[in-house]
């Protein structure tokens, strides 16, 4: 697979009628981040797909989100695109790791708020809580990068200039053929394509989950936003501030953000609270920047955006062997940077499900537990990301913020402690990485307590459903490089006694051999710092699947066999006994979060509470 980049923008020609296939076994409408992610994610499993995608190149004038965080670093790390994104992003992660409030960029006027460090988990060198940590990248780039590696995959066709535009659903279960009508915007042609499973990666105006009739549900914000692309290689050299990958103003008359697209003077703004109804000129969206920046620097707007921050949800993810991802199934406002990472996360979830059922080793409990798993993490991320627009910059607004003297002294100190409301949108691993798939039916709970939901705090755990705890077992190997590309096994070495892991672990050897279970088994540890990995685990082993979410821990190498088979969902009424001892542990489905306090805000004005959904 060829990871090159080239010259971007990269265009794709209009694929030509006669090379639009009749019949795919797996359809991904949507050639987006979730919807080339899954085709290249299956394609790594060995699983062919077609992916239909109207656009013939990336619009780089809308950078839309910048954030791809560790987790979703990991993710493409697995598929060996990790470091071809590093390479492409025009802004390294050493150039800044902060989130700086201000009351302006430049001048004597321009104060320092609150800072916070390391935001998005931007931590230059070796980091500790996954093999990856984030990196700051315009969407278009990353976009950019996978259609590179999906363009030179022989196991995906890729077809450009066509979309879905409606879907005939004929059967519940596979091998029943849907029918998807894919349609040429430009000369109206359409054609269909018979599929034996279709994937809904098409966005918020989902055409697949149009023809299910399943509707996205919740709310908007009152107030919209709106996006500014400009270029001026004067600001740099004015901001008196420290380098930030984010700078929020907070002004008395206009508030946003701003933050750098590279390193060659492309900037992009966010002013926040904008009234829906008024449309904002070229001219207008400049005098917004200027007024944002503190100075009458030269720009050069390049293009504007307005947005509205979307709450929404489908009720479900799938009917029969349709499917959807991404921004077909929710809609996240974007203050945390965590919606594209969510669909990132569906697809990563989706993909070794669907391979290992087309492949033939996985049970009827594996895509039925798809929507099951991943429903409950956009619930919970939306959930975040609204409580974080409850606190945009402008609801700290005060003209007493960039006075000099006591007062602007004052004001500014009262600013830095209310803006603390802020941290969980900057410092979020508890949310990006302590989700756990705590009552999934291929997961055998233990009865151990788990840790709290924290959106903040990430404490690593084991307990079945949770992420892989990572450790660097060397200077540069990490643990997950001992992971195979279906389940692992992990025994800690130091509890073997010097006996092989699959000796010490047959029966898992022998259940997976028997059921066509693709299995590795390996004994680890301990990790560079001397501790056993057992410590961390709280048990001598952990069964983990192919997503790198612990299925089972324990010691018991029969208990382990068990679990194999309910973890590829062949089993799922066997939990009692893959839990080798105590009684079955009833998981609860899902924990209502406990709601956050309003934040004691600085004086405000009365359109605040209009933002509010």
């Amino acid at each position: 697979m060829d990871t090159s980049q080239g010259t971007f923008p990269r265009i794709f020609p209009v694929t030509a009628a006669a090379d639009i296939p009749q019949e795919a076994q797996v359809l991904i409408a949507g050639g987006g981040p979730s919807g080339l992610f899954l085709a290249l994610d299956l394609a790594s499993r060995g699983v062919a797909s077609t992916v239909i995608e109207p656009r013939t190149g990336v619009d780089h004038t809308r950078p839309r989100a910048k954030t791809t965080n560790a987790r979703t670093m990991t993710h493409l790390r697995r598929l060996g695109l990790a470091e071809a994104l590093r390479g492409a992003s025009p802004l390294p992660v050493d150039y800044a790791q902060d989130v700086i409030f201000c009351t302006g960029l430049t001048g004597p006027a321009a104060h320092e708020l609150r800072r916070f460090s390391n935001a998005f988990q931007l931590v230059p060198g070796r980091y500790g809580p996954q093999p990856e940590g984030g990196q700051q990248v315009p969407q278009p780039v990353l976009e950019e990068v996978l259609r590179a590696a999906v363009g030179s995959h022989p196991l995906v066709t890729f077809v450009t200039g066509w979309a879905v535009s409606e879907v005939h659903a004929s059967g519940e279960t596979a091998p029943a053929a849907h029918t998807a009508v894919v349609s040429n915007g430009t000369s109206g042609a359409a054609h269909t394509i018979a599929a034996e499973y279709v994937i809904g990666a098409d966005g918020g105006s989902s055409a697949v989950r149009r023809s299910l009739e399943i509707r996205l549900e919740g709310g908007s914000a009152a107030l919209s936003n709106i996006s500014i692309l400009f270029r001026s290689g004067a600001l740099a050299p004015a901001i008196t501030l420290d380098p930030a990958v984010q700078y929020w103003v907070v002004g008395s008359d206009t508030s946003g953000m701003v933050g750098p697209v590279d390193l060659d003077g492309t900037w992009w703004a966010i002013v926040q609270g904008v009234d829906p109804s008024v449309t904002v000129s070229t001219e207008d969206a400049g005098a917004m920047v200027r007024a944002l920046v503190g100075t009458e620097v030269d720009i050069e707007v390049l293009a504007t955006d307005p947005w509205t921050a979307r709450m929404l949800l489908a009720p479900q993810y799938s009917r029969g062997t349709i499917f959807l991802v991404g921004d077909a199934a929710h809609l996240n406002p974007p203050w945390g940077g965590h919606g594209f990472n969510t669909c990132i996360g569906d697809a990563a979830n989706l993909a070794w499900k669907l391979a290992a059922t087309i492949n033939g080793w996985g049970g009827p409990a594996l895509l039925a537990s798809y929507g099951q798993e991943r429903r409950p993490v956009a619930d919970r991320t939306i959930g975040d990301a609204a409580r974080n627009g409850k606190a945009l910059a402008y609801h700290f607004a005060d003209p007493e913020l960039a006075a000099s003297g006591p007062d602007g002294d004052a004001a500014r100190l009262t600013a830095r402690d209310a803006l603390a409301v802020k941290q969980s949108e900057f410092d979020s691993l508890g949310l990006v990485l302590g989700y756990a798939y705590t009552g999934s039916p291929l997961v055998v709970p233990d009865g151990l307590p788990v840790p709290p939901e924290d959106p903040i705090h990430y404490v690593p755990s084991a307990s079945p459903g949770s992420l892989l705890p990572h450790a660097w077992l060397a200077q540069s190997y990490s643990l997950y490089s001992a992971l195979g590309p279906g389940f692992t096994l992990l025994a800690d070495a130091a509890v073997l006694g010097g006996v092989p892991a699959d000796e010490a672990f047959a029966p898992v050897v022998e259940a997976a051999a028997r059921q066509g279970i693709p299995v590795t088994v390996a004994a680890v540890g301990p990790s560079d710092d001397g501790t056993p990995l057992s410590d961390q685990w709280g048990a001598d082993a952990v069964l983990v699947r192919p997503d790198q979410h612990v299925a089972w821990r324990g010691n018991s190498a029969e208990a382990a066999a068990a679990a194999l088979s309910i973890a590829a969902g062949r089993l799922p009424g066997s939990r009692r006994e893959a839990a080798g001892t105590g009684p079955a542990h009833e998981p609860v489905t899902e924990i209502p979060a406990e709601e956050v306090p309003a934040a004691d805000f600085p004086a405000r004005s009365a359109r605040v509470d209009a933002v509010i959904p």
